[in-house]
């Protein structure tokens, strides 16, 4: 019986010691790198099947989820434990689908001593804030994928100079933020939930000024740049959300300020949900390539559709 035992002991010790050496060779840590764009660190997931892939005129797509904690913290520590433990799972998840991509998310902070700075949505707070620690993390993470896809290179990996990118919740309006800022740096992109309403790529409803992020009416006076219809709509969104979703920013203080979360409950309603429709409308009437898609009996989560739907359009987008 001890033989028994102590050899299950041994079978378990060596399948997680394998299983861990799996994961560390799939998932690298690269530190910060402010010469080259970059005040805070990110993680790079490339599974084991393309380091060995020896077909060199093989492109592949870089997968970019932006950070989500979900709390607030000073600590950076805490948001890199989080991104660590997610990197590595959602890779999983991707390769056990047929879906060979590396992913990047980035480290980004999202500070308790200046709470209203929201940086993990790309608020407006994070675009025009002085604070250098909390500034411009769109601008970062262009410096990341750039930093990412030499990495990957010289590890005979080449990737498309477009990425594709999926955010749920905070990350989420930080992706729908980032195409209308970076258009010609994306190939296609999932919005989930984002925070009760997505960024209008319109100036002005109903001879109401859109400002960001309820609009794009001063979009250019918040990031230097200006709004590239034209760009954003070669970009294919798909937009999603769940039909008992309460989850609203809106109001909340943080993502939006005072005027655009006023703009937004007067102009298109008071619920995330009730909004949805306002939101696919306004982007149909822009031209835009999206699919809008309310998911019944579903809350503020991830449903077995949802993920699958997500699942997908990355592969239906992915060069593999």
């Amino acid at each position: 019986m001890k033989t028994l035992i102590s050899l299950l002991v041994f079978l378990l010790a060596s399948s997680a010691s394998f299983a861990q050496t799996a994961y560390e060779r799939s998932v690298t840590s690269i530190e910060a790198d402010p010469a080259n764009g970059f005040d805070y660190g990110y993680y790079l997931y490339i599974p084991e099947q393309l380091r060995g892939d020896t077909r060199s005129n093989s492109i592949r797509s870089l997968l970019v989820i932006p950070n989500n904690t979900g709390q607030i913290s000073d600590e950076i520590a805490v948001h890199d434990v989080d991104v660590k433990r997610k990197i590595g799972h959602i890779g999983q998840l991707l390769t056990a689908k047929g879906i060979e991509t590396p992913v990047l998310m980035p480290v980004f902070p999202r500070p308790a001593t200046e709470h209203w700075i929201y940086t993990h949505s790309l608020d407006r707070d994070t675009m025009t804030t002085e604070k250098q620690e909390f500034a411009r993390f769109d601008l970062q993470l262009l410096a990341m994928i750039a930093d990412a896809r030499k990495r990957l290179e010289s590890e005979g990996i080449k990737t498309e100079k477009k990425v594709l990118m999926q955010g749920y919740s905070a990350s989420g309006m930080f992706v729908n933020r980032f195409v209308f800022l970076h258009p010609e740096a994306v190939k296609a992109a999932i919005v989930g939930a984002p925070g009760g309403w997505p960024t209008a790529p319109v100036a002005e409803y109903q001879k109401r000024k859109l400002t960001f992020p309820a609009g794009i009416a001063d979009l250019e006076e918040v990031s230097g740049k200006r709004f590239d219809l034209g760009a954003v709509k070669s970009v294919p969104l798909f937009m999603i959300l769940g039909g008992e979703d309460t989850n609203d920013a809106v109001p909340m203080g943080d993502a939006y300020d005072r005027r655009e979360s006023e703009l937004v409950i007067e102009l298109f309603g008071k619920t995330p949900v009730e909004r949805f429709p306002l939101a696919e409308k306004l982007y149909r009437e822009a031209g835009l390539n999206v699919e809008f898609k309310l998911y019944p009996g579903t809350g503020h989560k991830m449903s077995q559709e949802m993920t699958n739907d997500q699942f997908d359009f990355i592969k239906k987008h992915a060069k593999q």
